[in-house]
């Protein structure tokens, strides 16, 4: 599989199709593979890139204070410019998604056409959310990470898959998706120190680029209520859910969310 060097670390992807770039970022326990039903129906159209974040496989998880949200942009923004064809469009799942809103709100040059398939995080005050962080996500995280680290990788990334999908969601995804969670169980110790930042009215007002929101209807309440925000945040904002998908929509149903995706991306 190819890399590219960015700023010293060789960032693995998978790449299909030709035409204009269009960049694909992960969440949490993911990598490249995860895009697996995406990838043909978008090289149809378009150049298509789906990357693995510093430290996901097919590399390994290494102590260095690196696997942070700040780092993983630079990486993204990097990479958008070392292809060298200018603005991409730009797409990103879960904990992805939160990094391909802040790609678009730090660096609006690279960014052509936005599109966040339940972004990940949480909303301030400026957008409704509590005064200070509810500290929810983040004990979970701990919860799953004290697991790994303990070795007890399969109890970590359950933890995970419960709180993003619900009771059950571990034993409902085929193995081959487990086994995908598993083989980046240990990047759950770098994410804990991400420092990922709450999503604000004002970095929303940055993204000046045409945003599509990408829901499950059967999604857990916290992704509907980022989602809800952010659609009246960012000003050139729409948005379409998914009948009866959870927060792994891209698995659930790819047929819809692939469709939703390249009818926007033809718009723009």
């Amino acid at each position: 599989m190819p890399t590219r060097d960015i700023e010293g670390y060789p960032l693995s992807y998978a790449e299909a199709g030709t035409g204009a770039p269009l960049v694909l970022v992960h969440g949490t326990l993911g990598d490249q593979r995860v895009w697996a039903e995406q990838m043909q129906p978008f090289a149809a159209q378009y150049h298509v890139l789906s990357l693995s974040m510093r430290h996901t496989w097919p590399d390994t998880w290494r102590e260095g204070g690196d696997f942070t949200i700040d780092r993983h942009v630079a990486d993204v923004a990097a990479f958008i410019r070392a292809l060298g064809t200018g603005p991409a469009y730009l797409c990103g799942h879960s904990r992805g998604g939160h990094i391909a809103f802040r790609v678009a709100e730090r660096h609006p040059e690279l960014v052509r056409a936005l599109v966040l398939i339940e972004p990940g995080g949480e909303i301030d005050e400026s957008l409704g959310g509590s005064p200070a962080p509810t500290g929810q996500q983040a004990g979970v995280f701990g919860e799953a990470a004290a697991l790994v680290g303990k070795g007890e990788h399969e109890a970590g990334v359950r933890r995970i898959a419960e709180h993003t999908s619900g009771a059950g969601a571990w034993e409902r995804r085929p193995k081959v998706r487990q086994m995908l969670s598993l083989d980046n169980a240990t990047t759950l110790l770098g994410q804990i120190h991400e420092k990922r930042s709450r999503y604000s009215r004002a970095a929303a007002a940055k993204i000046t680029a045409p945003t599509l929101l990408v829901i499950g209807a059967a999604t857990q309440p916290g992704f509907k209520t980022v989602a809800t925000a952010l659609q009246g945040a960012i000003a050139h904002c729409e948005r379409v859910d998914i009948p009866e998908a959870t927060h792994s929509l891209i698995f659930d149903d790819p047929a819809r969310v692939n469709a939703s995706v390249l009818a926007f991306l033809a718009r723009h």
